[in-house]
Parts: C-alpha cells; sequence; structure tokens
C-alpha cells in the first residue's frame, strides 16, 4: 500500500497525542497538546472532555502541518486513551458533567455494593475482575446516587477515546479491549453482560455497540474534517484502551510475550488465547485489542511514580542521572534496604486503596545511594508480583519480556529488573508505545497488513538486551521473599492510618 498513512491518537490523561506513520511503519510526525487535570474535592480526578477534542484538534492539525501530507492519503484513524473513565452526554451529545477518571478514589462504597448485589466471587467470574474504584461501573452507580438529576438526563455512556470517536464520526463505539475495563462486559463473551447491567440497573441502550481493535466504527464527519483538517470519510478504526494498543505498540500480541511497561504506573501485560480468570481478581482480565484475544494486567499504581516522588521530595536539586550513578555504587540487595512502591495504595496484587509507601530497614550505614537503590528494587518486586501471579494463572512458558515506559531508558533499572525477574529483557525500536499501536490498528483494517500479529512483525524490531546476573538473581530472591513479607505484617497499622 503505497503513499499510504495511518493516525493514531492517544487520549491520556495529561494530553492527546496525533502519530502518523507511513505504511511501513516509520514514524513521520508526533504532536502533543496538554489536559488540565481537576481535583474538586481530596480522591476526585476529573477532566472536561470537550478540552480533549481541542486538543486532539490542535495535535492533528500539527502533524498535517509539519508533514504536509495530502490528508487524502491518511488511509484510517485508530483510536486510544486513557481507560475506565466514565464520560456521560444526554440524548443530543452533549457532555453531562466532567469525565470521572481512571485515577478517580470516591467509589468504594459502590464497589462494596456491586460485591454485595452479585457475590465478589460470582462477578469475577463473570467480569473477570473485582469491582475496584479505578473501573466505570462503579462511577456510574456514584453519579446515580449522588447525582440524580444528571443521571437522569444521561443517554449515553462513552469511555475517553470514544468521545473523541463521536466527535470525529457522530457514532456511539467502543473497542470490546476498552469496553471489557469498564467491568460490565461478559468477558467470555466478548460483549456487555445482560446479567451485569440489569443488576446495576444500568439501561443497556446507554451502551454502545462494541467491535475489534481493526473492525472500523464509522468515518470522519463533514464536521470534524473542518475541524481537524482530515479528509471527509477516513475511516475510523475501534483502536483499544491504552494498555492493550501499548501492547500491540510493543509487539505483545502472542502468548508468551510479555509487556512490562514502567511509567507513572507499572503494567505487566500477557496475552491469553482464552478468557482466563484469576479467581481472586488479583489480576486484571480483559479482552486483548487483538480481535479473538484476551489479557491478563497486573497493575502497580506507583512505579517511575515512586522515583520521581522519591527525586521531587528528598534530592529536588539533583539530576536523576547522577542518583542512579549512586545507587548503581550500591550492591544488589541495597544493603538489607527494602522500599515498599505503596504511595498511591496498590491494585496487585493488593487491591487495597489503604496501602502505604515505606522505608523499611534504615540503619546510619544507609546513605543516599542505597535509599535510591531501594526505590529501584522495591518497584521491581511489585513488578515481580504480578508477574508470579501470571506465571501460576496456566500460561505458556515466558519467551521474552519486552520493556518500555520511561523506567526502563536507564540501564541500572532495565539490569535489576532482568535480575529481579530472573529473564531476559529486551527493549524495541518503538517509543510511542499506544498511539503507535492505535496506527497499526487502523493499518490492520485498512489492509496494510494481514492481522496485527503480522503488523507487529513487519514494523517492532529488538533494539537492545538485557540478560539477568546469576549472582544478582541469589541475592534478589532472598530479598523479594523478605518483600513479600512485609505488606502482610504491615496491613493492620495501614488501615488504622485512614
Amino acid at each position: 500500500m503505497s503513499d499510504a498513512y495511518f493516525l493514531g491518537i492517544d487520549v491520556s490523561t495529561t494530553g492527546s497525542k496525533a502519530l502518523l506513520i507511513d505504511s511501513a511503519g516509520s514514524v513521520m510526525a508526533v504532536a502533543s497538546s496538554p489536559h488540565t487535570l481537576s481535583t474538586p474535592r481530596p480522591l476526585w480526578s476529573e477532566q472536561d472532555p470537550r478540552e480533549w477534542w481541542q486538543a486532539t484538534t490542535n495535535s492533528i492539525r500539527a502533524v498535517l502541518k509539519e508533514t504536509a501530507i495530502d490528508p487524502a492519503a491518511i488511509k484510517a484513524i485508530g483510536l486510544t486513551g486513557q481507560m475506565h473513565g466514565l464520560v456521560l452526554l444526554d440524548a443530543a451529545g452533549e457532555v453531562l458533567r466532567p469525565a470521572i477518571l481512571w485515577n478517580d478514589q470516591r467509589t468504594q462504597v459502590q464497589c462494596d455494593e456491586i460485591h454485595r448485589r452479585f457475590g465478589r466471587e460470582a462477578f469475577i467470574q463473570i467480569s473477570g475482575n473485582a469491582a475496584l474504584t479505578g473501573f466505570t461501573a462503579p462511577k456510574i452507580l456514584w453519579v446515580a446516587e449522588n447525582e440524580p438529576q444528571v443521571y437522569a438526563r444521561a443517554r449515553h455512556v462513552l469511555l475517553p477515546k470514544d468521545y473523541i470517536r463521536y466527535r470525529l464520526t457522530s457514532e456511539y463505539a467502543m473497542d470490546k479491549a476498552d469496553g471489557s475495563g469498564t467491568i460490565l462486559f461478559d468477558l467470555k463473551q466478548r460483549d456487555w453482560s445482560e446479567e451485569l447491567l440489569a443488576g446495576c440497573n444500568i439501561p443497556a441502550e446507554w451502551m454502545p455497540h462494541t467491535f475489534e481493535g481493526p473492525e472500523f466504527t464509522g468515518s470522519v464527519s463533514a464536521t470534524a474534517a473542518f475541524e481537524t483538517g482530515l479528509a471527509i470519510g477516513t475511516p475510523v478504526a475501534a483502536g483499544g484502551g491504552d494498555q492493550a494498543a501499548q501492547a500491540v505498540g510493543v509487539g505483545a500480541v502472542e502468548p508468551g510475550i510479555i509487556g512490562l511497561t514502567v511509567g507513572t504506573s507499572g503494567v505487566v501485560f500477557a496475552t491469553t488465547p482464552s478468557a482466563l480468570i484469576e479467581p481472586q481478581g488479583r489480576l486484571h482480565a480483559f479482552c486483548h485489542a487483538v480481535p479473538g484475544m484476551w489479557h491478563f494486567m497486573g497493575v502497580m499504581l506507583s512505579a517511575a511514580g515512586s522515583l520521581q516522588w522519591y527525586r521531587d521530595t528528598l534530592a529536588p536539586e539533583m539530576e536523576f542521572n547522577t542518583l542512579l550513578m549512586e545507587a548503581e555504587a550500591i550492591p544488589a540487595g541495597s544493603e538489607g534496604l527494602q522500599f515498599l512502591p505503596y504511595l498511591s495504595g496498590e491494585r496487585t496484587p493488593h487491591p487495597d486503596p489503604n496501602a502505604r509507601g515505606a522505608f523499611i530497614g534504615l540503619t546510619l550505614r544507609h546513605g543516599r545511594g542505597a535509599l535510591t537503590r531501594a526505590v529501584l528494587e522495591g518497584v521491581a518486586f511489585g513488578l515481580k508480583d504480578g508477574f508470579m501471579l501470571i506465571q501460576q494463572a496456566g500460561l505458556p512458558a515466558v519467551t521474552q519480556i519486552r520493556a518500555s515506559g520511561g523506567g526502563t531508558k536507564g540501564a541500572l533499572w532495565r539490569q535489576i529488573l532482568a535480575s529481579v525477574l530472573n529473564s531476559e529483557l529486551v527493549t524495541v525500536n518503538t517509543s510511542e508505545g499506544a498511539a503507535f499501536g492505535a496506527a497499526l490498528l487502523a493499518g490492520v483494517g485498512a489492509g496494510a497488513w494481514s492481522d496485527v500479529i503480522t503488523a507487529c512483525k513487519n514494523t517492532i524490531r529488538i533494539t537492545g538486551q538485557t540478560l539477568p546476573k546469576m549472582d544478582e538473581v541469589a541475592v534478589y530472591e532472598r530479598s523479594y521473599a523478605q518483600f513479600r513479607e512485609l505488606y502482610p505484617a504491615l496491613k493492620p497499622a495501614f488501615d488504622r492510618m485512614v
């Protein structure tokens, strides 16, 4: 497919990104426009969806201006973005209230109510997940209970990227990967659960039709073409939530290839050939953006975010590279010092908003280098918790771990992760993650590649390799065993601190 281009749009928490690739998968241009975040009350996190649209139009226009290509040469658009956020529209498609985001924590009462109505274990068996505060379903119940005047006017439920889809195409639609993240899906059936919707008193007609990641859901309207500069009629693919699209963007699309993302949060991602469920809900189980595939996901809330907090709070005058050089001089195990990375509560394997961060084992001999290394190791141990659960879930043997995210750019942290996980870590040539994955899904929909796996094999290549150090592996096995003892021992104290 010569002279063909594909556009990926990523509606993240921090901004809306537009990324253009050609039919070989080469990135032609990237532009991003920022979002503002509102926290009107403690534990609340909201954004105005209309701001997402303005940021998206700005980014699209910037890419078109930079490349100067004919908009008609863009053969398809793929969408991705922050998962779980609640966008409520009225009958006319107007936004009813600010979107309640993935990191909003106001809905614990509603989560408890969902488990009471269905039974926790029964709910997990249908949706693949326990009801947690970040997910969409409890947010809908919260609006019903706390803003009945808004709920009475609601007619459409969308996720963040799907609001952008609506503005692009005037169609209400959602991909199956992101849809399953609402926890209102029958995971095995890959579509809305009539039982869960009815039990939550959510009208089924509010929920959009769902599509596989590469499937087209509509095309750019005349109004959207005028606002964005795109060509009228450009097809828009379903896409995927940011984690599923990120997995596509690094090629984690087959069983055995694990995606490891160390961004503000940390994610261990494993493709599954069937709808496997972790019975206790310690892993998230969602549909993949790859048609007919599912995935497990272990999520820790403060991965590279822990290092950011540490630097900003305790060493604001220091460059990250200087801190990491000091940490490199400390032997594996941080001289007995442990760090619990639960600065924002935790998801996997401890779904506990009351969990707290901690340095444990401090002595007079511990200096800044040991503290820094303990943060890096504590995050690695937290990711290993998710990795171990995935290994225990009956998946095929792990053949490769593909690392991405800002935290994996430094050689020291990659080495710690490889030794803690006792596995080879590789990096790939793609660094734009979710937006790149969304563009690949659009390309598959347009016929540039026969399927998602082929698209990934044709565009993604390994650029680096980190092997575990056997002497470190032995140290980390002992240190990890100690780490595992700390949360259960401290949980009663954490609960009293609320």
